[in-house]
């Protein structure tokens, strides 16, 4: 029998996240900055010939149906007529419901690494397809660049980053991204931005302040990071960050977090470690 196989799925922050409308289908429009983080999940897979997908080990919280993973092997399986198998086990670092697109990352890693394992060769277009089907931001870590998203966050563009590091923190809270989206007090008009207004720093986070009101300890966790650098809270939350330009100082302001709060520090990524699994 083959030896498993270790993959990283890297986590992501949202630098800017604006909702410039909403869709008859009920999906909202926005604009957001897509950067991917040196901090990753590691996916371990292992081919099989008998064609069963499995799951080597329960995820609390997650049912076989819900798991990403999952649903990502057995969608690349039928879309491609693969016979092949395979066994997934899953090292989960990123935080669960943090706005860090652990488990979209998770489903783009599976997808990108069986495209290899499979010897399947399909090109990125189709991995972004599949991955679509999947999530709304599984499609960034196929991307596999920094980038300028607008639809439902399907539409990307690179966009060159400075080099950077952050400190994310993710307050012992579980926000809905679902409630969130849903709440009344969410501005749904932002007139849509442009890069060079991101570049001079005009950008915030439209959920934040839905988010803050509902949830206290995220509103506390940036009242405390805005201490050292201007904070933002990532996606629909918990998890907020701040951007600092070089290790040492973020690893300092990690070292005096709140021992409640999870936190780390994470070098801001130019290119997905698996960006040359796609044809």
């Amino acid at each position: 029998m083959q030896e498993f196989q270790a993959f990283p799925a890297p986590a992501k922050v949202n630098l800017f996240l604006h909702i410039t409308g909403r869709r008859d289908d009920g999906y909202h429009l926005l604009q957001t900055v897509f950067r991917l983080l040196d901090y990753h999940d590691t996916i371990r897979l292992r081919p099989r010939a008998d064609g069963v997908i499995n799951r080597m080990q329960t995820i609390d919280g997650v049912s076989e149906q819900q798991d990403l993973c999952l649903r990502a092997a057995h969608l690349l399986q039928q879309h491609s007529g693969c016979r092949m198998g395979v066994d997934i086990a899953l090292d989960k670092r990123i935080p669960m419901g943090g706005g860090l697109g652990g488990g979209s990352s998770d489903a783009a890693t599976v997808l990108l690494a069986l495209n290899r394992l499979w010897d399947l060769h399909l090109t990125r277009a189709q991995l972004l397809e599949l991955g679509l089907k999947l999530g709304a931001d599984v499609p960034i870590f196929i991307f596999g660049k920094n980038a300028w998203a607008e639809g439902v966050g399907e539409e990307l563009q690179a966009i060159v980053l400075n080099p950077a590091y952050y400190v994310v923190l993710t307050p012992p809270v579980h926000v809905s991204t679902a409630q969130v989206f849903a709440s009344k007090e969410l501005t749904r008009n932002t007139i849509p931005t442009t890069m060079a207004a991101f570049s001079r720093g005009l950008f915030g986070n439209d959920l934040e302040p839905v988010v803050c009101r509902e949830y206290p300890a995220v509103a506390s966790c940036l009242e405390w990071l805005n201490q050292f650098s201007q904070a933002h809270m990532s996606g629909s939350g918990a998890s907020v960050f701040a951007e600092f330009e070089d290790q040492a100082q973020a690893e300092l302001v990690l070292a005096r977090k709140p021992q409640h709060i999870r936190g780390f520090v994470a070098r801001g990524l130019d290119q997905h470690p698996l960006y040359n699994f796609a044809d």
